[in-house]
């Protein structure tokens, strides 16, 4: 049976961004006007929040702010942006496709790899499209919950030219509340195309509580 995330692709594992890629990440991000804010914390594996995704320049701007924090990130990507001719660039680059049919599987695969010890900062845009959705999607909540490990809050503010780190948390298991402190963090934040950005809100936090007794 095939999987999203093989053994042979070895983008899954992050490393250290090398000395040429964070000076190429530190001159793109200037040629552009922008600048870095935070710094990654002080573990070997967390799970990276990408927001919020309106267009497809989030992609190299994604890249360069993580070179100039001196990482090479894993991220998943739908399967056709890794057709011929770009396939193997975009593998590179740290890219993983997937199908997002499998969606769960994908889940547990990643909390898999890290409980076996995997050293990875994995970097999930949770809207998963570029255009307005009604919800974000969980898979990156329940793979910091499966495996233990933080969660990062990354952005790319474009109205004032900055991408960084902010918020990191260990989720706790009540959604909502881990949640309200995601929402409150990117409050301030704009994407590209402010119309475009799908509201912070899991499905989950919806789902009808089911009565005691």
């Amino acid at each position: 049976m095939s999987s999203a995330m093989s053994d042979r692709t070895p983008a899954i594992v992050g490393a250290r961004a090398s000395r040429t890629a964070q000076r190429l990440g530190r001159l793109y991000l200037r040629l552009f006007g922008w600048r870095v804010a935070g710094a990654l914390p002080a573990c070997p594996s967390a799970i990276v929040i990408a927001a919020p995704h309106t267009t497809n320049w989030d992609l190299p701007f994604m890249l360069a702010v993580a070179y100039s924090l001196g990482v090479k990130p894993a991220w998943l990507g739908k399967r056709e942006l890794f057709r011929r001719p770009f396939g193997g660039f975009m593998r590179w680059l740290g890219g993983v496709p997937v199908d997002r049919s499998e969606r769960q599987d994908l889940v547990r695969q990643v909390v898999d790899r890290l409980a076996a010890g995997a050293r990875l900062f994995l970097v999930v845009p949770p809207s998963g499209t570029r255009r307005r959705a009604e919800y974000w999607k969980s898979g990156f909540y329940h793979i910091a919950r499966g495996a233990g490990v933080p969660i990062v809050c990354a952005y790319l503010d474009y109205a004032r030219k900055v991408g960084g780190i902010g918020l990191v948390f260990t989720p706790s298991g009540d959604v909502r509340a881990d949640m309200d402190r995601v929402r409150a963090f990117y409050a301030p934040i704009r994407g590209r195309f402010p119309e475009q950005m799908t509201p912070v809100r899991l499905r989950e936090e919806d789902a009808p509580v089911s009565a005691a007794g």
